[in-house]
């Protein structure tokens, strides 16, 4: 056993000695806990997948180097399914449709029922698992991946979206954003290119002459992602609705406007002015420090989508919380290991098939 893998298993028992503590001392701020640390996390296979499709359609010689990360990571996603039971058995605690449906109008009284709930997130896994099987078998052959990314492309963005809404935007069902899918979208990607450049670095796979893309990619990415967040909130200003604005005062209250404005300053400022600089872009420490940055930034974005309409108590949240980081990171970690060394051995007995795309990548 390796000493990484050792580590991890370390933090699986702390988190999950955590996360029994926080269930008995307070079941609603520990479910609320487990939900932002599962959103930050299944973003990262979730945006992995729709990552690996656009590598299949843009061919450069850096998008080659990234592949086996992000298919190996978006091919966890029935771990993470699996790791939903524990929101879907503490729905009461999280979604108010769940506990009292009464007040809601008659469709989204209907739609918004636990059954329904749970019956569209296995849809949307099993779609999620599918894709991710069709973009890993269709590696090495040209004309199946151009296929694959098109029509994953496609449907990975409705699935998200929609996954996004039931998810997250449910948490105040009299709230609505017509842009909130696209949100979901923005962070998936962000999750998912943010963990294959930071992966890769610490591998020491790198190319120092593919950083300057990487760090153009991860900029443009984070433009998305900013542009989007700043229509929501300019239509929602427009808009001057009660059940619209009470969406940021919630989250301007107390200590969450600080974690706001963090987000923004943190995700959006700082990176976009270091990546202005030529060098910064071309540094592999300054690469890896941002990737990493983004990813421990989508659990503070959880964290200000989550948590502020539930309400969670002080104490019991500084417990909760990382403990339920620990559980559900460390438990997909293993995962994610296990398939890529599965994949290492898929990949050998296909190796000239594999060496002949890297090629033609690198060629073209």
């Amino acid at each position: 056993m390796t000493q990484t893998r050792k580590i991890t298993l370390v933090g699986l028992a702390a988190g999950l000695a955590g996360l029994l503590a926080g269930l008995l001392f307070d079941p609603k701020t520990a479910f609320a806990s487990y939900l932002v640390a599962w959103t930050a996390m299944s973003a990262v296979p979730i945006g992995a997948l729709a990552v690996l499709f656009t590598t299949y359609l843009v061919r450069a010689g850096w998008t080659p180097d990234l592949r086996f990360l992000l298919s190996s990571a978006a091919l966890t996603m029935p771990v993470v399914a699996l790791l939903f039971i524990p929101i879907g058995a503490g729905m009461a605690y999280l979604y108010p449709w769940a506990a009292d449906p009464g007040h809601l109008p008659a469709f989204k009284a209907a739609y918004l029922t636990p059954w329904f709930f749970i019956l569209r997130t296995i849809v949307y896994f099993t779609i999620y698992t599918a894709l991710a099987v069709w973009g890993s078998r269709a590696y090495a052959d040209a004309t199946a991946m151009k296929r694959a990314a098109s029509v994953g492309l496609i449907v990975w963005a409705l699935v998200s979206s929609w996954a996004g809404i039931d998810w997250l935007e449910s948490l105040e069902p009299d709230f609505h954003s017509s842009i909130y899918g696209l949100l979901a979208i923005g962070f998936d990607l962000l999750a998912g290119f943010g963990f294959a450049v930071a992966a890769l670095l610490l591998s020491g796979r790198g190319r120092q002459m593919s950083n300057a893309a990487y760090s153009g990619t991860l900029l443009s990415v984070l433009l998305l992602w900013a542009y989007l967040h700043a229509m929501q909130y300019i239509i929602i200003w427009a808009g001057n609705l009660p059940d619209e604005v009470i969406w940021y005062l919630e989250r301007l209250d107390g200590g969450w406007g600080v974690a706001l404005w963090a987000l923004f300053v943190f995700q959006f400022i700082v990176p976009f002015f270091v990546l202005l600089s030529e060098r910064a872009r071309s540094s592999t420490r300054v690469l890896l420090w941002l990737a990493g940055a983004t990813l421990a930034l989508r659990y503070l974005e959880a964290a200000v989508l989550v948590l502020p309409p539930l309400h969670p108590v002080g104490l019991a949240l500084w417990l909760a919380l990382p403990a339920a980081i620990l559980t559900t990171g460390s438990i997909w970690l293993l995962a994610w290991q296990w398939v890529g060394e599965l994949r290492r051995q898929i990949f050998s007995s296909r190796a000239p098939a594999v060496r002949e795309q890297q090629q033609a990548d690198a060629a073209g």
